[in-house]
């Protein structure tokens, strides 16, 4: 299928979860995150901040993790067109952009390359990493400008179960997938599932 039908369909798969199902559903895919990442102190990890009205996977979950056990949270903002990534602490306050998604008052591009884990967006993602987002292409542009080793780690709630055909060259396929029943990873060709 090509990325505006997938994205039409996964969006209306997701609006039709309820406040329930989402909570339980995060839940799941933050245990097995932690599960498999295992991530410690002063590790650095770039989380998406959730928009809850969106019935986003719930990353209040990783954040107040990743804070509690003193590992070093940046969050992305879009500025000038481009999406850059600030540091945040728990105390860092946080504003409503005009698109109804929360993000640090500030600016400053932290200038970050080296990332252990991108915890990262998606609507849908196929079984060879190929992930449909919300169609802006800022995720695309931050994978290419940071160190291809960090970890790109989608979190989702659907399984992979069919291609995306219209996949392009400037497409940075993710590392791996977790959702509430399993981890993949997209290190080969075929995934490799971790349930």
């Amino acid at each position: 299928m090509k990325k505006v039908e997938l994205r039409k369909k996964y969006l209306q798969k997701r609006e039709t979860l309820s406040q329930d199902e989402v909570l339980s559903f995060s839940q799941k895919i933050f245990e097995k995150f932690i599960l498999q990442f295992k991530p410690v102190e002063n590790q650095k990890v770039h989380c998406f901040l959730s928009v809850s009205e969106m019935s986003e996977v719930d990353t209040n979950l990783f954040i107040n993790y990743f804070f509690e056990h003193h590992i070093r949270v940046f969050v992305p903002k879009i500025y000038q067109k481009k999406l850059i990534s600030v540091e945040i602490t728990k105390d860092t306050p946080l504003i409503k952009s005009s698109w109804g998604i929360e993000e640090p008052k500030s600016n400053e591009d932290s200038g970050e390359k080296n990332y252990d884990f991108v915890v990262t967006p998606l609507l849908y993602c196929d079984n060879q990493g190929n992930r449909v987002g919300y169609g802006k292409g800022y995720y695309d542009g931050f994978f290419s400008n940071i160190n291809s080793n960090s970890l790109r780690i989608g979190i989702g709630f659907f399984t992979p179960n069919e291609d995306i055909d219209d996949v392009w060259e400037g497409d940075i396929p993710l590392d791996y997938l977790v959702t509430p029943t399993e981890v993949l990873s997209f290190g080969g060709i075929t995934s490799k599932s971790t349930k």
